[in-house]
């Protein structure tokens, strides 16, 4: 099974309690998080920190959000000490307001302390991208569109990242480039060697080539080409950048005959009035790839010895 099966059987869809990821891709990172950011220990906490000291921190929200990271904050911890001791305050998916405590983190002073900026960077980044997620879900209530991200996402964080994205309401696109079939414009360009009237004839070439399962998705960025798509038989027909009243007519015109994914300029100002277009599926990049840390820290609250 591959890593994104996993995750897709692991993370159950919208912001449902229980929502978890597999151990071992998060530990992957996590490793790779640690052995940049303090290759041979924290020099700082050594020198200065005796060895026997002990501290209690707390996680404070100061602002408002949506918590995506809880475990992985909680995984980077003990993963420096198995010895901290991580209490779980709020769970992954759930709203909090400014001044919650999120978790409690006791253990040696030293460990909190190396594994603080890991363990802070990633579970700010993750409720980051849910808080935007949940945002965007909320202006396309009573509509059918359902929001999801795209492969928009930083190298190597793609497994958090989407499963933020599913913490805030949100939906996964496909994972990589393995497991669908997304015709793009440069796709069709050199497919079709500048003659758009093969399209419809090399896509059902193209379609008698996979197996029954796998999704074929073709974007197009103009109306007359969605006839010659919805011709060779599509599963999803991406309309790119179209305008909303495009949107609409493109809607009308392939009346339930593939589903519709709107994409391109989608963001917070506009996605309502595209959801109300009855797309089927709106996907955003920016639900990845533009969004601010939340403002999320770990506050000493007690140190022993």
């Amino acid at each position: 099974m591959t890593e994104h099966s996993v995750i897709d059987q692991a993370v159950r869809p919208g912001r449902a309690p229980g929502l978890t990821l597999p151990a071992g891709p998060v530990r992957e990172i996590l490793e790779r998080a640690y052995a940049e950011d303090a290759p041979a220990g924290d020099i700082t906490s050594q020198l200065l920190i005796p060895a026997a000291a002990r501290a209690t921190a707390v996680l404070n929200a100061r602002v408002p959000g949506v918590l995506s990271g809880a475990t992985v904050f909680r995984d980077a911890m003990q993963l420096v000490d198995p010895g901290i001791s991580v209490e779980l305050l709020v769970a992954d998916g759930a709203t909090f307001d400014a001044g919650t405590h999120l978790a409690r983190v006791s253990g040696p002073a030293r460990s909190v302390l190396l594994a603080e900026r890991v363990a802070l960077n990633l579970v700010q980044r993750m409720s980051a991208i849910a808080t935007r997620t949940a945002e965007f879900v909320q202006l396309t209530r009573g509509t059918r569109a359902r929001i999801t991200d795209t492969r928009k996402t930083t190298p190597g964080l793609r497994i958090l990242e989407r499963f933020a994205v599913r913490c805030g309401g949100g939906a996964n696109h496909r994972y990589s480039l393995s497991d669908a079939v997304l015709a793009k414009d440069n796709h069709l360009a050199v497919m079709t060697g500048g003659d758009p009237a093969r399209l419809t004839e090399l896509l059902l070439e193209a379609r008698a080539q996979l197996g029954h399962t796998t999704h074929f998705e073709v974007e197009v960025d103009r109306m007359d080409q969605i006839e010659p798509v919805l011709a060779a038989g599509v599963d999803t027909i991406m309309l790119d950048n179209f305008s909303t009243e495009e949107l609409a007519a493109g809607v009308a015109l392939v009346a339930g005959r593939a589903r519709v994914e709107a994409s391109g300029n989608v963001n917070i100002h506009t996605v309502a009035e595209i959801a109300a277009t009855g797309v089927d599926v709106i996907s955003v990049g920016a639900l990845t790839h533009t969004v601010a840390a939340l403002d999320l820290g770990l506050d000493v609250e007690l140190t022993v010895g």
